[in-house]
């Protein structure tokens, strides 16, 4: 298992994204947070398999039914554990 730092550009913010995103990974059993940056993109960490990187690829770039995903960039952030359960949007 490893943390995973997400950048999602597009039309991110101001349309649900990060509700939808926070639903969604909750659903599928994925533990994380998502949150507004000051530059119009949305940061995601979530803790990851190695298999699960595409699916979770997915569940980003569907986002919210008024969201447009124009990019995922997306580095490892180590090995640490989140200390809480669920998708919390900060």
């Amino acid at each position: 298992m490893q943390l995973y730092r997400f950048i999602v550009s597009g039309k991110v913010q101001g349309v649900f994204y990060r509700k939808s995103v926070s639903q969604n990974a909750m659903k599928a059993g994925y533990r994380g947070t998502v949150k507004n940056l000051s530059d119009g993109t949305v940061e995601v960490y979530a803790e990851l398999l190695d298999d699960e990187i595409s699916g979770f690829l997915e569940l980003l770039r569907e986002g919210s039914p008024t969201s447009v995903v124009h990019d995922i960039s997306y580095v490892t952030a180590g090995n640490e554990r989140l200390e809480y359960d669920g998708f919390i949007v900060l």
